[in-house]
């Protein structure tokens, strides 16, 4: 057993009390933390009002493009200045199945990478399956 008399046990209160003591004296009092939270709060508040402001600016883009596509809905026609004649169908050159590629071989089919013998997790000697 590590402590076992009675002045043992009061050095080892002793010593944590001390530790605590000193741990309290070099605390900085939060001020740290307090200025990090306040600047990751401006942060934050910056980035939403730039993305509130990109929301309204689409949102006004959105309702002028809707009313451009109402007044050009409801435009009259356009008429067109003559027919356009059809055009002959262009021939297509043959399919040549001359330069066709082989197929890949499945990867099954492959040869194993290893010389034919069953091999190990870490090839410690011989380990043959059963």
């Amino acid at each position: 057993m590590l402590f076992s008399t009675p002045t043992q046990y009061a050095v080892l209160a002793l010593l944590f009390v001390g530790g605590w003591l000193l741990g309290l004296a070099s605390h900085p009092g939060g001020r740290k933390w307090r200025e990090r939270y306040t600047a990751e709060r401006d942060a934050h508040a910056t980035v939403r009002k730039e993305h509130d402001a990109r929301l309204d600016a689409a949102n006004v883009r959105i309702a002028e493009l809707e009313r451009e596509n109402n007044r050009l809905a409801h435009a009259a026609p356009v008429a067109t200045a003559a027919p356009v004649a059809p055009t002959a169908p262009v021939a297509s050159a043959p399919i040549s199945t001359a330069h066709v590629p082989p197929r890949p071989v499945a990867a099954s089919a492959a040869r194993p990478a290893f010389g034919g013998e069953r091999r190990g997790w870490f090839d410690f000697g011989d380990r043959t399956r059963r």
